[in-house]
């Protein structure tokens, strides 16, 4: 498999102030494998250590951070000479170790000149529960769901992911329905590897569907192992809520449509925990809604959102989606009303684009832009539809109103542009920086 994101790492190697990488992101998005792949392909050797099976590795860890002893132990346990210019260090599963977490200060300051990774599926707990996450010496990354391009590359399409997102629009358009065929493929099978190496290997959406339902029974599990226990009966809920929420025409998150627990209905300031702990593991996201779209959006946020989970084929799965919707017509992007369509783009645009994307709605509701994407510093409103809606009611309004320097639609329909206006389909969403930057030139 390839993975875009090693073009970043490869950018922290060669930074002059690098500091220890901490690779943060869902589990099983394939942080382990990307880290390993990293140190095979640019240094001639990786030492690499899981705290999920090495209680000796714990142990190096406790006391006062004696790098000496530390790298002493971790050359012992890895059967690797560690010299500092051509040796990762990889620390997996970091979470597991807090003493090994907060050494990363003093690999920062005291042995810069190792090359030291870090991996973990729960790092973003450490951070807000206070176990000395060593906030300002670290470069943090997020590893997300594989993309659609990276989709491509898997299952046998390289040629048409390097177009993809290295040619020209007008030429990619040539390849039209093949794109709307594979994404297809993709909204039902996903971006988690594991779902994506099932398919690529057997063409078999029931073999994806299987490795779906096994990661997804893997985070139930994971909610009762790393959860406050007061708090799981409610982050079950909350997970198990998704597909419905979604669903409906107005897709923002309403308290009261989670299942109760303990005979009490759901309210907003009882899921502030349970949000805040399933965005710290990677598994949901809260897309805002500004009412002012100024820059920057986050400064602009209410409390209103959607949450949105960490992959399309696991909403699929979570919705019980049948393979055949994936072959009857455009079916897949309009079901659920389209809950499909949104999670894949706010997951591309992440993945991607690099993006944190918010909405648009206005104060008496009756206009709604499904996305906002702060880019080349502008605010760019998208409307995300499985057909183009030459109406496109509300992202008029928000042009007529904010007179943005560009807006985007993206269904199904082929690219185009007219004026500010770009017609950018969803299987090129992610390319949506390079579209912004084309236009505003």
């Amino acid at each position: 498999m390839k993975r875009y994101s090693i073009e970043n790492i490869k950018n922290w190697r060669e930074k002059p102030n690098r500091k220890p990488l901490v690779l943060s992101g869902a589990r099983q998005v394939g942080k382990t494998w990307l880290l390993k792949e990293f140190g095979r392909a640019y240094f001639a050797k990786t030492a690499y250590i899981n705290f999920d099976k090495s209680e000796s590795a714990k142990a190096l860890f406790e006391g006062d951070f004696d790098l000496r002893g530390i790298l002493s132990g971790l050359q012992a346990l890895c059967n690797t000479e560690i010299t500092p210019k051509d040796t990762l260090i990889i620390l997996d599963e970091i979470q597991l170790c807090p003493s090994a977490l907060r050494s990363l200060k003093y690999w920062q300051e005291d042995a810069g000149e190792y090359f030291v990774a870090s991996a973990g599926s729960l790092i973003g707990l450490s951070m807000i529960e206070g176990t000395g996450y060593p906030v300002g010496k670290t470069n943090f990354m997020t590893l997300y769901p594989m993309c659609f391009g990276e989709f491509l590359e898997a299952t046998g399409d390289e040629k048409l992911a390097d177009l993809l997102w290295a040619g020209d629009m007008r030429f990619i358009s040539t390849f039209h329905e093949t794109l709307k065929h594979r994404l297809k493929d993709y909204l039902f099978t996903g971006g988690m590897p594991a779902a994506v190496a099932a398919f690529a290997k057997s063409r078999s959406f029931a073999a994806a569907r299987e490795e779906q339902m096994e990661i997804l029974s893997d985070y139930d599990r994971d909610f009762a192992k790393h959860a406050p226990k007061t708090q799981v009966p409610r982050i079950r809920a909350v997970w198990r809520s998704l597909p419905s929420q979604l669903g409906k025409e107005d897709k923002r998150f309403v308290a009261s449509n989670v299942e109760s627990v303990g005979g009490n209905k759901m309210r907003s300031r009882d899921l502030k925990d349970p949000f805040e702990w399933l965005e710290a593991a990677g598994l949901a996201y809260r897309v805002w809604n500004v009412t002012k779209p100024n820059l920057p959006l986050d400064a602009y946020a209410g409390h209103i959102f959607k949450l949105f989970g960490v992959d399309v084929g696991l909403l699929g799965a979570q919705s019980r989606l049948d393979a055949k919707t994936v072959v009857e017509g455009n079916r897949i992007f309009t079901e659920f009303k389209g809950s499909l369509t949104e999670q894949f783009v706010q997951q591309e645009l992440r993945a991607a684009a690099g993006i944190c994307p918010f909405y648009w709605s206005k104060a008496d509701s009756q206009a709604e832009v499904d996305f906002l994407a702060e880019t080349s510093g502008a605010i760019v409103p998208i409307e995300a539809k499985a057909e183009r809606n030459l109406r496109a009611k509300s992202l008029r309004t928000f042009m007529n109103q904010f007179s943005p320097s560009c807006a985007v639609r993206t269904s199904m329909a082929p690219w185009m542009i007219q004026d500010t206006l770009i017609d950018l389909p969803l299987y090129a969403i992610g390319r949506i920086v390079k579209e912004v930057l084309a236009i505003s030139v």
